[in-house]
């Protein structure tokens, strides 16, 4: 009390530090947890054959499963759960007991250094989110997507993001869904030709499609069962696109024409998938975070890349858990106003004053100071759980305050000063103050140290409550009577202002009609 100015001049410096240090604290969105579960997607080359896909999804399958921390295992190959194309596989993997492991991030990078030496096959190992909010399931936990008309300049563009964000440090396993190099054999039919030699297009196709397709010829039953019978060209045939060539069609006039007298046989690339969002032609790219990135940073750098890397006419965003990020963001940040906005009305309400609200809530900004400080010193995300925790402190705080307004503005109605209220109020409620805030903190401090399933979670809360309550107990003290006693001057300031104005005004004036004083 005695060095007020002072004490307002830390509490300004206080309240741009906040501002500061909530630009530089990482921000997160959901925290990884240990769920006891991990999940991986496999990839091999466009094109490969079923046979294939299933020979290199047994290496890596066998890999995973002699890993001792790895107790159950499932693998599928081809279309299906989450899987678009017949050159991908999924695996899930059941964990061993927390106990006997290390924690599923740490696991995770174990397991994804033995399997990336397996020739022929790109594995992409996630560890689940707790919360699934959305999105398409792809190689990687995070989406960005591209979107545009013209297939060209998507493609070209979305290979220029993918180049960009592979190069980024806060990023990993970067990939898209982007496969349009798959080999294939394009057969054209000569219509002239088949005609003068008495063949059809029909017969080409239904020669085709008996080779090569799935067509029931026959049932074979048995006195328990029944058999299908399907007509095919033996394996090695249909591995080997120069079997087309020993292809022949039998004619109108009974005679044998060979497939390639009646088309035209060429091997081409062309798009093994072609997604789509919203009706538009998109390429999703998707990423994971490196080990002590922040999603915040990545979604700040993906968007400049975007900015500075897509031509015009396409259009580009994030999807799933990064856009919920986005979101959110900007949805907590404007229900903190809120909750500080509907605060202030209800404390003007009960105090019937506009300055005393302003007192309580002085102490905000060293309760978030404290937050975001505990957060960076710690090396914690600014989670949404962290978010809440520091949306929680605004009531937690606020009592200190309200224990020595409440007392002060009583002392004044009795006529005592301002400074003697304040002063007589923070020696009398210290002790409760002090109790209250101890219960909190002690009653938080559990959370905060982050122990037992799920504690990943918990954790940021915590620290963003116990910091916040730590750092804003001592610096409230000092400031919020300050505080009082400053605003407690502005309305006298106002009164003398007013006397003042008003004794430049003649006091008596005559009227000319009546005569009488007024």
């Amino acid at each position: 009390m005695e060095h007020r100015p002072a004490t307002m001049v830390i509490s300004l410096a206080t309240l741009v530090g906040t501002i500061l240090l909530f630009r530089i604290v990482p921000k997160g969105f959901i925290p990884s947890e240990d769920t006891g579960r991990l999940t991986a997607v496999t990839e091999t080359a466009q094109g490969t054959s079923y046979e294939a896909m299933v020979s290199h999804q047994q290496t890596v399958a066998n890999i995973l499963a002699k890993d001792s921390n790895v107790a159950k295992i499932l693998s599928s190959v081809g279309q299906g759960g989450g899987v678009s194309t017949n050159n991908q596989g999924r695996i899930s993997m059941s964990l061993a007991p927390r106990n006997k492991r290390p924690s599923s991030d740490e696991l995770l990078r174990i397991l994804a250094r033995k399997v990336s030496s397996v020739p022929g096959i790109s594995v992409f190992l996630q560890n689940p989110p707790p919360i699934n909010v959305g999105g398409r399931s792809t190689k990687s936990q995070y989406q960005y997507s591209v979107q545009g008309s013209d297939l060209p300049t998507l493609y070209a563009g979305a290979n220029a993001m993918l180049a960009g964000m592979q190069k980024m440090p806060q990023l990993a396993d970067v990939t898209s869904d982007l496969q349009i190099t798959n080999p294939q054999v394009s057969i054209t039919i000569d219509r002239e030709r088949a005609s003068a030699l008495g063949v059809s297009a029909s017969q080409i196709e239904t020669s085709l499609y008996n080779a090569y397709g799935s067509r029931q010829v026959s049932t074979i039953y048995t006195p328990t069962n029944e058999y299908w019978v399907i007509m095919e060209l033996l394996p090695e045939f249909q591995a080997d696109p120069a079997a087309l060539d020993l292809l022949y069609i039998r004619s109108q006039n009974g005679s044998l024409v060979p497939l390639s007298t009646v088309t035209k046989i060429q091997r081409t690339a062309g798009p093994l998938t072609v997604s789509h969002t919203g009706q538009l032609p998109s390429v999703t790219l998707s990423f994971n975070l490196r080990p002590g990135a922040a999603l915040g940073d990545a979604v700040t750098g993906i968007d400049d890349l975007a900015r500075t890397t897509l031509p015009e006419g396409l259009t580009a965003g994030f999807y799933g858990a990064a856009q919920v990020f986005q979101d959110t963001q900007r949805g907590l940040l404007a229900l903190l106003i809120i909750a500080v906005f509907v605060i202030y009305v209800v404390l003007g309400i009960l105090y019937e004053s506009f300055l005393h609200p302003l007192t309580i809530l002085s102490g905000i900004p060293f309760a978030a100071f404290g937050a975001l400080l505990t957060l960076l010193v710690f090396r914690v995300e600014l989670s949404i759980y962290a978010f809440v925790g520091i949306i929680m402190l605004i009531g937690l705080v606020k009592k200190n305050a309200i224990m020595m307004v409440d007392f002060a503005v009583e002392a004044e109605k009795r006529g005592d000063s301002a400074r003697a209220s304040i002063l007589e109020a923070c020696r009398v409620r210290f002790r409760p103050i002090m109790m209250t805030t101890m219960a909190a903190l002690v009653g938080t401090l559990p959370i905060a140290l982050g122990t037992g399933v799920g504690a990943e979670s918990r954790r940021p809360l915590g620290i963003a409550v116990v910091g916040g309550l730590a750092f804003s107990q001592l610096i409230t003290l000092y400031v919020t009577p300050v505080v009082y006693t400053y605003l407690d001057e502005l309305p006298h300031r106002f009164a003398r202002r007013k006397k003042t104005e008003a004794g430049q005004v003649p006091a008596l004036v005559t009227s000319p009609e009546a005569g009488n004083r007024i």
